[in-house]
């Protein structure tokens, strides 16, 4: 209840401050759970790619340190938020989201690069997905990079790509891994250009 009161008020703030939005290929998601996963090009495509999978709610990971703050955590608890440390992540980052997707009701998403500020993708997509039995989605964001910017209401785009499904019997050793990255990283390039053929995204970080 809490998470569809929730996308509600955001829907209708970011509709306020941006309101064009606009979301591609949502026939490919499938009806049960699976991972959500596309490039961190900034601080918000998350909740853009909850939006634009809609009705699915979803489930992520966030930083444990988010959780010492006890109305952050209230919020996060509710929104199918879990805690991870970035530093040692442990057994738990992986088990605890394939807990969830096998539980049907919730789908996730993840940033295989890990954080906005690098584009070398790994493997926690590609085992997540295999040991929970559901099928990987491509999805990119292309928009403002900043909360700032998003008030020039320039659009927002998010598109779904076809479904990668991870054989259960490839290995994922570093061979197998590499085989869904270059999956993933070609369905990103290929979601790239179908919204902009000229699309180049560049870190706001670097131009500081």
């Amino acid at each position: 209840m809490f998470y569809s009161v929730l996308r509600v008020i955001v829907r209708l703030l970011l509709w306020l401050i941006n309101g064009n939005s606009h979301y591609l290929n949502h026939d490919r998601l499938p009806e049960g759970a699976y991972v959500l996963v596309g490039p961190h090009r900034t601080w918000f495509d998350p909740i853009y790619y909850a939006l634009a999978g809609s009705p699915k709610q979803f489930s992520f990971m966030a930083k444990k340190e988010l959780f010492k703050n006890p109305i952050i955590r209230f919020i996060l608890n509710h929104a199918h938020a879990f805690p991870v440390d970035r530093d040692n992540p442990g057994p738990s980052a992986i088990k605890t989201p394939v807990r969830i997707l096998k539980q049907g009701d919730l789908s996730l998403i993840i940033f295989p690069s890990g954080t906005r500020h690098s584009q070398e993708l790994k493997g926690g997509a590609a085992v997540i997905a295999k040991m929970a039995g559901v099928p990987i989605i491509p999805t990119v964001y292309q928009g403002p990079l900043t909360f700032k910017s998003l008030f020039s209401r320039k659009p927002v785009t998010v598109a779904f790509g076809e479904p990668i499904v991870v054989d259960r019997k490839l290995k994922l050793d570093e061979e197998g891994q590499k085989l869904i990255e270059t999956q993933m990283q070609s369905a990103f390039d290929a979601l790239d250009k179908e919204i902009n053929p000229d699309f180049h995204y560049v870190d706001v970080s670097e131009k500081k």
